[in-house]
C-alpha cells in the first residue's frame, strides 16, 4: 500500500477459505476464489445451453496478433488496479488478484447500468465471520484492456457490494479479475514504471538479467510457492505459500505447531481485512527474518489470521501456511509464467531498503462521499495514540497537517501514519456539531 495494509485481504480479501465446486459445463465455469479461497455454491441444477462457437472469438487474445500489451496501473492500498471495459461500458477499475479464480464484478450498479441478465443465482461462502453472500452469473460477456479482448466470459455479479472495496481504497473499485489473465498469458507487473505486461507464452523467453527463476505450483487456480523460509537466528522453517496479489500485507501466516510456526512475543489485536463474508481478525506481529531464494528481508510485520475465520474446507489449507501479499511483492518486478510454472522476481533496490511499517496512529478510516474525500474514523486501538489524542469512532476527518480532506487521498494519510516514530499528525475532526482540533504523535505498536 510502500503501505502496509493489514485492512485490504482480497482473500481476496480480498485474499484471506475452503474451495469447492459442483460440476459445470465448460460455458459456465464462474468459479470465485477470493483470497485466498472461496466457495461458490450453486442454487440450481439448470442446465444452460450455449451454440457453437469458433475458437478464435473464445477466451482472451492480443489483438492484430500482437505479443505483448503494456497496460498502466495504479497502486493504491498496496493492490493492482487496472484499467478495463466490459461489453460497452466506461472505463472501470479492477483489482488485479491470483487469489481470484474468476471474474468478479463487485459493484451492483454496473451490471444494472449495462442491463446484465443473470442465468443462475450462486451462494458464494468465504473468509470472514459473517453468512454467505448472493451473487450471479452472467454468461456470454466482453471484456478489453488496451490491445487485449476476451470473448464470451462469465462474470460473477455479487447482488450487493459486501466487500465496499472503494471504501477501502478511497478510489471507485467494481470488481476483480485473477486467474484467466494469469492462465492464458505471462503477466509481469512491474511495481517501479507501474505497469502490467500481457505476454504471449510462446514469446517470453526466460534470461538470469530478468530476474531469479523459482518454481510454483498451480493448485485450485492459484500459485503456490515453498522457497519461502522463517528465520531466527539459526532456526528456519521451510513455507509453503500463496503468492496473492489481491492482498495488502507482506506475509499472513498461519500459526500451526505442527509446522513448528509459533507466533511472535509482541502482538496486537487487529481487524485484518475483509473477506467475502465479513470481516477477518487476527493479531499482528514481526518475524525477525523472511528468506527468499537469495533475498532476505528482516524485521517484517506478518498477519496472524484467527482460526474462526475461516470456515469452509480445511484440507485446502493443510499443506499451506500462508501467503504473501503486495506489500512483499511491490518490493520486486514480479512475472508470473502459469504455463511453464515458475515465477520470477528481479529486486527494486530503492524500494528493498524501505522498512516494513504498520500503522502508527492507532486508527482506522473509511473513505466515504461522492469523490471518496469524507474521511470517518472505524476503530481506535486501546492506548494508542489516537486514543490518547481523544479521538473516537465515528469523527470525520476535515483537517489533517493543514491539508483539506478535500486535497488528500486515503492512500496519502495512511503514508502519514507511517512516516515515523514520534512524529506529530495534526488533525481538525467534527463529532456531530462539534470541532476538535488534536494532535496524534505516532508510536510503533509492534
Amino acid at each position: 500500500m510502500k503501505l502496509f495494509w493489514p485492512k485490504i485481504l482480497l482473500f481476496s480479501t480480498l485474499p484471506l477459505t475452503g474451495y469447492c465446486q459442483e460440476s459445470l459445463s465448460a460455458s459456465e465455469q464462474a468459479i470465485v476464489s477470493i483470497s485466498p479461497e472461496n466457495t461458490l455454491k450453486y442454487s440450481s441444477s439448470k442446465k444452460i445451453k450455449v451454440k457453437p462457437i469458433e475458437e478464435e472469438k473464445f477466451g482472451f487474445q492480443l489483438i492484430k496478433k500482437r505479443k505483448l500489451t503494456r497496460i498502466p496501473f495504479e497502486l493504491h492500498a498496496n493492490l493492482v488496479i487496472i484499467p478495463l471495459k466490459i461489453n460497452n461500458s466506461d472505463t472501470l477499475r479492477f483489482i488485479l488478484d491470483t487469489g481470484v479464480s474468476s471474474v468478479l464484478l463487485t459493484d451492483p450498479k454496473i451490471a444494472k447500468a449495462l442491463n446484465m441478465k443473470f442465468s443462475r443465482n450462486v451462494k458464494i461462502a468465504g473468509a470472514g465471520i459473517g453468512e454467505d453472500i448472493e451473487a450471479g452469473i452472467v454468461l456470454d460477456n466482453t471484456i478489453r484492456m488496451e490491445a487485449m479482448i476476451g470473448y464470451r466470459q462469465n462474470i460473477v455479479v455479487l447482488k450487493n457490494d459486501f466487500l465496499k472495496l472503494s471504501e477501502f481504497v478511497g478510489k471507485p473499485i467494481h470488481g476483480i479479475i485473477g486467474y484467466d489473465l494469469f492462465n492464458r498469458f505471462v503477466v509481469t507487473i512491474d511495481f517501479l514504471m507501474n505497469e502490467l505486461i500481457l505476454e504471449n507464452p510462446e514469446h517470453y523467453k526466460y534470461k538470469p538479467s530478468k530476474g531469479e527463476r523459482f518454481p510454483i505450483s498451480i493448485e485450485e487456480n492459484k500459485p503456490y510457492l515453498s522457497a519461502v523460509e522463517l528465520v531466527n537466528g539459526e532456526k528456519s522453517v521451510p513455507m509453503k505459500v500463496l503468492l496473492d496479489t489481491g492482498a495488502g500485507h507482506a506475509i499472513s501466516i498461519e500459526a500451526n505447531k505442527k509446522y513448528n510456526i509459533q507466533l511472535p512475543s509482541k502482538l496486537i489485536k487487529a481487524q485484518l481485512g475483509r473477506g467475502l463474508s465479513g470481516i477477518i481478525n487476527g493479531n499482528l506481529g514481526r518475524i525477525p527474518k523472511l528468506r527468499f531464494g537469495k533475498f532476505e528481508l528482516n524485521n517484517v510485520v506478518a498477519s496472524f489470521p484467527d482460526s474462526s475465520s475461516y470456515r469452509l474446507r480445511p484440507t485446502i489449507y493443510a499443506e499451506r501456511q500462508g501467503n504473501i501479499g503486495c506489500e512483499f511483492l511491490r518490493r520486486f518486478k514480479v512475472t508470473f509464467n502459469y504455463h511453464d510454472n515458475y515465477v520470477v522476481l528481479k529486486p527494486i533496490n530503492k524500494k528493498m531498503k524501505e522498512p516494513f511499517e504498520h500503522n502508527m496512529s492507532g486508527m482506522e478510516l473509511m473513505a466515504g462521499g461522492a469523490d471518496y474525500h469524507d474521511f470517518l474514523i472505524e476503530r481506535i486501538i486501546e492506548n494508542s495514540p489516537a486514543q490518547d489524542a481523544g479521538l473516537q469512532q465515528g469523527d470525520k476527518v476535515i483537517f489533517i497537517n493543514n491539508r483539506s480532506s478535500k486535497e488528500i487521498s486515503i492512500s496519502e494519510i495512511y503514508k502519514l501514519f507511517q512516516k515515523g516514530e514520534g512524529k506529530p499528525i495534526n488533525l481538525v475532526v467534527k463529532r456531530g456539531k462539534e470541532v476538535i482540533i488534536t494532535t496524534v504523535n505516532l508510536k510503533r505498536l509492534i
